[in-house]
């Protein structure tokens, strides 16, 4: 048993649990009206509730802290990954990439459920697409231009999402395939195929866990009565 192998998943699932857990949606808006944004809209602690129900200053606050604090998350995965002690035959790459992918879930899962919060949060969205930018920008580029086309068709943020968590483990396969695999067959770089079906699982199960958040927003899609992007006004 590589005891290493394990202690390192465990601190990267724990610190980027612990990390996620710091709602900004929920920080934000207590600071700017001194309400519980889950007690307001949706009742969702992200940012488009932020948005409809505070306004745009909390919510660009919201947005941009719930990225960092995801693209923290990862890069911490990936630096206690660096230092594993694993099988030799298996690039050093692999792990780090494996790394960054348990960070970035465990991230979402303490956005979604958050320790200092009552295990009430957000849908972890934003936290995702910070995940995608620090594990393969060439997928978050993708993700970002597919989601950009699709809410500026439909106006409904929740579409776009659930459309781009579906899209994830496409384009990563794709991707990885591709772009790294294919190439670098019969090279020193050679990777494994299993790299890229795992790479194209972790992705799944982001996308999976992004989708299962956005239930109440399909029940409100089927029912017609989804709201499309509107800012609350500022009050003079």
């Amino acid at each position: 048993m590589n005891w290493d192998l394990i202690l390192r998943i465990l601190a990267t699932a724990v610190v980027a649990y612990l990390l996620g857990s710091c709602s900004f949606a929920i920080i934000f808006t207590r600071a700017n009206s001194k309400k519980d944004i889950r007690e307001m809209g949706s009742g969702n602690a992200g940012f488009t509730n932020v948005l409809r129900s505070v306004g745009v200053g909390p919510a660009i606050l919201t947005i941009t802290f719930d990225f960092i604090k995801g693209v923290a998350a990862v890069l911490i995965g990936w630096w206690i990954f660096s230092g594993v002690k694993a099988d030799p035959t298996v690039a050093m790459y692999e792990y780090t990439h494996y790394g960054r992918y348990l960070a970035g879930v465990f991230a979402m899962i303490g956005h979604s459920y958050p320790l200092y919060f009552g295990f009430k949060g957000g849908k972890g969205i934003v936290t995702a697409a910070a995940l995608m930018s620090v594990v393969d920008f060439r997928v978050f580029l993708m993700i970002i231009g597919t989601f950009l086309i699709i809410v500026l068709i439909t106006r409904i943020i929740s579409i776009g999402s659930m459309a781009c968590a579906a899209m994830y483990p496409i384009y990563t396969c794709l991707t990885i395939y591709f772009w790294d695999y294919l190439p670098a067959i019969g090279t020193a770089d050679e990777l494994r195929l299993r790299y890229v079906w795992i790479c194209t699982g972790c992705a799944f199960v982001v996308g999976l866990f992004a989708i299962l958040k956005h239930t109440e927003n399909i029940k409100r899609l089927i029912r017609g009565e989804e709201k499309t992007i509107k800012a609350k006004k500022t009050e003079k």
